[in-house]
């Protein structure tokens, strides 16, 4: 297991034939230039170390855009996206978590980025750490943490200025990350327009390919408006939704979307809506998921002793309750549903269930 070779060099396997002409290492100057040289004007540049919230030396190897993609990766916050819900709770084998959503978004928007000419390192960062602001349970945690914070709890905002600041992140990875979702204002730069594209593609394909494959839908439920124009599969809806931005951005230098594919986007989107989303089952769970996180919230914030890492805080107080959030909102569901019955006593039977098929 020591692979093999000679005094010179080993290789891992003993029939290596690979050979790559040889020349100095392409270093973080070399692909800054290699982008000044490439990208289309409009795209956004890496330069130095980055606009950081705490000033750091550059990177020999890395681009600043770079760096912050492999920050994320390598972060707690995306590890902890695989225990969290994408549409259900308790998925099956095949269906969606938080963090397969994540990737789904970056092949998404790295494949845009490309196809236009931009940078596709920070497309790639903010698309995979657009969703760290997600608490347990879905999009129904935004609705249980509004009751404790002020200015209202927003999974993209909460993300980029709470989540991932211990990252130091550049400015433009989190502004693609703070304002990807369309009810924001918009990004400051092309690629965190792509992402803002990028999310809704794919959830909107993957979710109805979850529906369909757990039961709760059949193909032949789609919208004709969306087989029409994007077809029946999600390989099909991903190739014509990703190339209409394509074609639109080369047509028009703006990211967007024609009005007839993105009259089927927006049709599949409503459609996910009223037949997953908020189907019964869908509304149950996320009653549950909004009395258990309030639960444990109000647990925390009146013994904020207990919360790892926290600073001190008085119970009960603003500051108590803020750090209750943003440690319950950190958790992943089975943390989570095991904390309520363990600290709280909580009846399993209260807790959100796995996938049904009403």
């Amino acid at each position: 297991m020591r692979g093999h070779g000679s005094e010179e060099i080993v290789r891992a396997h003993a029939d290596s034939a690979a050979r790559i002409g040889v020349a100095a290492p392409l270093g973080r100057e070399d692909r800054e230039e290699r982008e000044r040289l490439t990208l289309r004007p409009g795209a956004t540049l890496a330069e130095g170390a980055g606009d950081r919230a705490i000033a750091e030396s550059p990177d020999p190897e890395r681009t600043c855009f770079e760096r912050d993609r492999d920050r994320i990766v390598h972060s707690t916050a995306f590890r902890r996206l695989a225990g969290k819900t994408q549409v259900v709770v308790d998925p099956l084998d095949h269906q969606r978590t938080r963090l397969t959503h994540a990737l789904e978004v970056a092949q998404v928007a790295t494949s845009i980025a490309r196809g236009v000419g931009v940078n596709v390192a920070l497309a790639d960062a903010i698309a995979l750490g657009h969703d760290c602001g997600h608490g347990p349970g879905g999009h129904a945690s935004e609705d249980a943490f509004d009751a404790f914070i002020g200015e209202g709890y927003d999974h993209g905002p909460w993300g980029a200025d709470v989540v991932l600041t211990p990252l130091n992140l550049c400015a433009q990875t989190l502004d693609g990350i703070r304002n990807h979702s369309w009810s924001r204002p918009a990004p400051a730069t092309v690629e965190g327009e792509i992402v803002s594209w990028a999310d809704r593609i794919a959830y909107c394909a993957h979710d109805l390919e979850d529906a369909i494959h757990a039961g709760i839908l059949t193909t032949a439920d789609i919208p004709a408006e969306v087989v029409e124009i994007a077809g029946r599969t999600r390989r099909e809806q991903l190739g014509t939704f990703i190339r209409a931005v394509i074609a639109s951005v080369v047509r028009h230098g703006e990211v967007g979307m024609d009005p007839a594919t993105a009259s089927a986007l927006a049709t599949l989107r409503t459609f996910n809506y009223e037949r997953i989303y908020t189907r019964p089952a869908a509304v149950d769970q996320t009653r549950r998921v909004i009395d258990v996180l309030h639960a444990l919230v109000e647990h925390y914030a009146a013994h904020p002793h207990i919360i790892p890492d926290a600073a001190p805080a008085d119970p009960g107080s603003p500051e108590a309750v803020r750090e209750a959030v943003r440690y319950v909102g950190g958790m992943t569901d089975r943390y989570a549903f095991e904390q309520a019955v363990r600290l709280l006593g909580w009846d399993p039977a209260r807790l959100p269930q796995g996938i049904d098929r009403d």
